[in-house]
């Protein structure tokens, strides 16, 4: 079932579980996630094995867990070369839109005559990349993450990638890490590995710091180990809007509805509208649409436009900018009959497409965009992975003798006012000594 949804009749409660998305399952999973990182944090390699032999294949064995130079080899022979020329053309593309956000190493200003700021960018010394795999291969997760990491020029990147069904890492994944220059790989997923990377193993290192998207465990997990180690962005289940006005085609929105609603079954897809033609008619496309797709791929679509999916008719455009900006989606998408001017008015994505030209699949790949993209809400106060996920800020400060004169009196008096007397001390004997 479709679920079709009018704005203005739309129960508080209904509403909040759309806005809620996967949250509540998340949450559910906590006391789970917490169990599985106590053994990881206590056990090591062996709770990690012991956990791939329990969720991934029975013969799973600790000498499986990092990808050899002969798995790589392997990986690239496998590959048809029209998969492995589409990575390196992807690779190519990301890589130049992210060395556009390369800031420059250092700076300086002078606030006022003596007196110097600034900043020095330093890379975060090892980052853990979490690249999915689920029921499907994402090399284009590894090149999202991999890239801007060396871009940034991080020291150590570590991917964590789950089996195959006979243990092995994803050949296409392995080949995107490889164009990367990235070839430390485990294979192990899943809340066991968000808990390898932040306690670290016999094998598998500590991180500093963990990107990538997961699924309803992998976000569990994150939330637990929040304070432990820097989790970054929330990128949980997929979810996407379809903003839409009279002008759009409806072919077309309803092809870029399923886009992430085939991603799984917590996913969500909303296809949001004024035109209650267009509504209706993409309601009528749809199954049709789905049933040209694999069965189990149906399946998480049905999953989805049944439960945190579907189609929402609004009573004007302006309603639905509105609601998107409440909803901030991971993906917009924007079929309007100017996009440009409906894209001064949204405050709350994680990416905005413009046009029909520009569907969500593209941006997944290659359009340069980095597509791993905060969720569940969170578009409100996050940005997507970009190489400042990958950097840090250091603040500079340098004072001549003239600096340090204009600042001295302004030091001591808010030092005094702020009940700190060491501090107003490291000035005032400071003039003493200078002085004497």
């Amino acid at each position: 079932m479709i679920q079709f949804w009018e704005r203005d009749q739309l129960s508080s409660e209904t509403l909040a579980r759309i806005m809620r998305r996967a949250e509540t399952d998340i949450r559910a999973l906590l006391p789970l996630a917490q169990t599985v990182i106590d053994r990881v944090h206590a056990e090591g390699d062996a709770a990690i094995v012991a956990y791939a032999q329990e969720f991934d294949t029975k013969d799973f064995k600790q000498s499986m867990l990092r990808a050899t130079p002969e798995d790589f080899a392997a990986a690239r022979s496998a590959l048809d070369k029209d998969v492995v020329a589409a990575i390196e053309q992807a690779h190519d593309n990301i890589r130049r839109f992210h060395e556009e956000q390369l800031p420059e190493p250092m700076w300086f200003t002078e606030v006022q005559p003596g007196i110097m700021a600034g900043e020095k960018i330093t890379p975060v010394a090892s980052i853990g990349l979490y690249v999915p795999r689920g029921k499907g291969a994402f090399p284009s997760v590894m090149l999202m993450l991999a890239t801007p990491a060396k871009v940034a020029n991080v020291p150590r990147i570590v991917v964590v990638t789950p089996p195959t069904p006979d243990g092995s890492a994803d050949a296409a994944s392995l080949v995107a890490a490889e164009i990367c220059g990235v070839d430390e790989v485990y294979v192990v997923g899943g809340i066991q590995a968000v808990a390898a990377l932040a306690y670290g193993s016999e094998t598998i290192p500590k991180v500093d710091k963990i990107i990538g998207p997961g699924n309803q465990y992998v976000s569990a997990a994150k939330r637990v180990l929040y304070g432990t180690v820097d989790v970054g962005l929330p990128a949980g289940p997929s979810e996407s809007i379809i903003l839409a006005d009279e002008h759009a085609d409806a072919r077309l929105a309803a092809l870029d509805l399923l886009v992430e609603a085939e991603h799984g079954p917590d996913s969500a897809a909303i296809l949001v509208t004024h035109s209650r033609a267009l509504a209706e008619q993409v309601a009528t496309l749809l199954p049709g649409y789905i049933d040209e797709l694999p069965e189990w791929r149906q399946k998480f679509i049905h999953s989805v436009l049944s439960n945190y999916g579907g189609i929402l008719l609004t009573a004007s455009l302006d309603q639905s900018i509105a609601f998107v900006n409440d909803y901030a989606p991971e993906h917009l998408e924007i079929l309007t009959d100017d996009p440009f001017v409906t894209l001064q008015k949204i405050k709350n994505a994680g990416e905005i497409l413009l046009g029909a030209l520009t569907p969500i699949p593209t941006s997944n790949y290659c359009l340069g965009l980095n597509a791993i993209l905060p969720t569940g809400g969170f578009a409100r106060t996050f940005s997507s992975v970009s190489v400042w996920d990958f950097l840090k800020r250091s603040g500079i400060g340098y004072l001549s003798r003239e600096g340090y004169e204009r600042l001295q009196g302004i030091t001591a008096t808010l030092a005094d006012y702020e009940g700190f007397p060491a501090h107003a001390m490291a000035i005032r004997k400071r003039n003493e000594i200078l002085n004497a």
